[in-house]
């Protein structure tokens, strides 16, 4: 018995506290748990359910199916889109035939149930004109392995005794539907289709039977190709043995911010790193090269991660990656050429503007697989997406041979009016969209309060604090409002030059590279100059002055490698201007810090890398350097208790407002954004006002 096949999750006890309504969704949310089943955003579900109608209050029949944009795994019931059947059905003598098939979308609001505000998707006619109550559309690899495999229409006879049925390739939309209803109509024994090169449609007149249906058909499918691919070798049989997880993390370090760098002309790109089995055994087979080329099958798999990969031309065994970087200026070139022909070749009068010519998928034998997108978590789906690819051509070509999408149909889907309206609605970036921000002391307050004010404008944060426990709670803190792929976190000592080389390479992992630096990692001492150890002071020379000198020097690097500019903020105190009793080293090491970010702003100017200071003051509420000795010692300094210290400073500044983390993380904000675009080697004081530390 296979260990792969899908296993059934439908609870009994559970589905019978649920509605119909709530049936769809649970039924929905089952299937798209598994990325096997359909990739995310793939596929659609649906029900035709009995409705009241608000304005008759008569029952009427509602088709449920996903709405555009949703994910049958995540999604809930405000990811349906709902219409009345009899006003679908009323649309069907308005159709006039393939060629006008795409005005038939703009029908679809006028069906909408109950002013519905999740709009329709171009695959409803899919689901409405299928003669059955249940619905479902999947992309599992192993359905589209057959259905991409040279001679799919004999396999699905074959596997399937007539069970399911077959048509030809054709793009989602009003016709397709046409042709389902017709096969279906004709043949009642069909409990489902395999759409050539894209996927399977499975019915029922039963929530339950649709989703058991749906798992049986798939396992059906698994169990044949495991069958008949017994003994042989996958893609060819291996060329390249992976390299060391260690080797793997320095070539893929090395590469995607200069990947990155040279790909991010008309957007900035974020990075993916993906090495899970599937890819290593993919990247290191005989047949890499030639299935690459082929491209994939499955529209929703191009539509993620374009009409082919981008095969780095790396060895494992002899690593040239210097030749690689060399080359890789010509062989990026080279793909964009080749993508320009593509375009050239196919186009239409009315198609839209060549998109972004750059890869999306980078396969490096022996290292695994690199993906590139606009943000994290699509970078990180697109890669998903291309796993789904690969078992897909590991079973077509195991059983029969592999067939990619021709070459104009993938256009016609790329290109589509429709997606290309679908992309124009898309809402404007953030202002840090694509940015990609380390955060030194990320785990105490100003640190904190910083990596969720970049978060909210689109950044991704690289946490990193010597405290491991509160690490990983600043991450859950960000991850947990921001989403899964908004933070990333590493253990980090600020004054060990090793720690730091290793954090600053974990951004270009994590996210492809590095754009925005906040070094905040800190520590407060008090001292009389005659009791200021040398201890003493070298702790605060080391990770106030020393620390965020090995900060800057490995991220500046990093900055120079991918030539895309870059931003360095400096956190410094007014202590770094004006002197406080009982604090030599303290200000001392501030004042270094100062001086160190006016020496990155002169060299970096030439390369676009600003560098600019925020002096805070006073920051008392979720500041971590006042929970020890230092706010005795100040307190103490001032003749005061520790209860009176906050007052004292809100009293002793000119506005008479006390200062917060959330204050000093606007105004790196301000130093981080286009908005200071044209400031380096500045001071910006955050104390309520404070005369003596007036710059000058």
């Amino acid at each position: 018995m296979s260990t792969n096949l899908l296993p059934n999750l439908w609870n009994d006890a559970d589905a019978s506290l649920l509605s119909e309504a709530e049936l769809l969704q649970y039924r929905s949310n089952l299937l798209g748990s598994d990325m096997r089943v359909t990739n995310y955003g793939g596929g659609n579900t649906s029900a035709k359910l009995q409705m009241n109608d608000p304005l008759t209050g008569e029952k009427t029949t509602v088709l449920w199916v996903k709405g555009s944009g949703g994910d049958i795994g995540s999604m809930g019931l405000d990811g349906f889109s709902t219409l009345y059947m009899d006003k679908l059905n009323q649309l069907l003598p308005l159709y006039r035939g393939l060629e006008f098939e795409d005005e038939m979308v703009a029908y679809l609001p006028h069906c909408t149930y109950n002013l519905n505000a999740r709009a329709a998707s171009i695959d409803t006619p899919l689901h409405a004109y299928l003669p059955y109550l249940h619905v479902d559309h999947l992309h599992p690899d192993a359905v589209i392995a057959i259905a991409a495999s040279k001679n799919s229409k004999q396999l699905t006879e074959d596997i399937f005794n007539g069970e399911i049925g077959w048509l030809p390739w054709r793009r989602p939309g009003f016709q397709l539907g046409m042709d389902l209803h017709k096969i279906a109509t004709e043949n009642p024994h069909l409990k489902g289709v395999v759409l050539e090169s894209h996927g399977l449609f499975t019915w029922a007149n039963d929530n339950k039977d649709c989703y058991l249906n749906s798992l049986n058909i798939i396992n059906k499918a698994q169990t044949w190709l495991e069958e008949q691919s017994a003994g042989k070798a996958a893609f060819g049989g291996k060329r390249f043995n992976t390299l060391p997880d260690e080797k793997r993390q320095e070539v893929v370090a090395k590469l995607m911010p200069l990947i990155r760098g040279k790909t991010s002309e008309k957007q900035r790109q974020i990075g993916h790193f993906n090495a899970s089995e599937e890819v290593l055994q993919f990247v290191n087979s005989k047949d890499l090269d030639r299935l690459a080329k082929l491209g994939t099958s499955c529209p929703d798999h191009f539509l993620r991660t374009k009409i082919r990969p981008f095969v780095v031309n790396y060895n494992p065994e002899t690593d040239n990656l210097d030749d690689v970087i060399e080359s890789l200026d010509k062989s990026l070139a080279d793909y964009r050429d080749d993508y320009a022909g593509y375009y050239n070749r196919c186009k239409r009068g009315n198609s839209p503007a060549m998109r972004d010519p750059n890869p999306v998928i980078y396969l490096i034998p022996g290292v695994g697989m690199l993906s590139f997108a606009k943000d994290k978590a699509t970078a990180r789906i697109a890669g998903e997406f291309y796993v789904n690819a690969i078992n897909v051509m590991r079973g077509a070509d195991s059983v029969s041979e592999y067939v990619g999408l021709p070459e104009q149909e993938a256009f016609d889907i790329e290109y589509w009016l429709l997606e290309e309206a679908k992309l124009q609605r898309m809402p404007k970036p953030k202002s840090l969209a694509g940015h990609i921000t380390l955060v030194t002391g990320a785990a105490g307050g100003i640190g904190l309060a910083t990596a969720k004010r970049l978060a909210k404008e689109g950044a991704n944060i690289v946490l990193m604090d010597i405290d491991e426990d509160a690490l990983k709670t600043a991450q859950a803190n960000i991850t947990s409002e921001f989403g899964k792929d908004a933070a990333s976190s590493i253990k980090m000592d600020v004054t060990n030059e090793d720690d730091v080389i290793r954090a600053v390479k974990h951004c270009a992992v994590a996210f492809g590279g590095l754009d925005i630096v906040v070094s905040n990692a800190g520590i407060a001492s008090s001292a009389p100059l005659e009791e200021t150890s040398l201890a003493l002071w070298n702790k605060n020379q080391s990770i106030l002055s020393t620390g965020y000198f090995l900060v800057a020097r490995e991220a500046f690097s990093l900055l120079k490698q991918q030539n895309m500019g870059g931003n360095m903020v400096f956190i410094a105190s007014k202590n770094g201007l004006v002197a406080s009793a009982n604090a030599s080293a303290y200000c001392v090491a501030k004042a270094a810090e100062i001086q160190l970010a006016r020496c990155v702003a002169l060299e970096g100017a030439p390369l676009g890398i600003r560098s600019n200071v925020v002096n805070p003051d006073a920051v008392l509420r979720g500041s971590k350097i006042w929970t020890g000795k230092w706010k005795e010692e100040r307190a103490s300094a001032y003749k005061l208790s520790t209860d009176e210290l906050e007052e004292h400073y809100r009293q002793r500044s000119m506005l008479k407002l006390n200062v917060f983390p959330e204050d000093i993380a606007e105004a790196i904000y301000f130093f981080a954004s286009d908005a200071s675009s044209k400031s380096t080697g500045n001071i910006l004081n955050v104390d309520a006002g404070h005369a003596p530390s007036f710059t000058r």
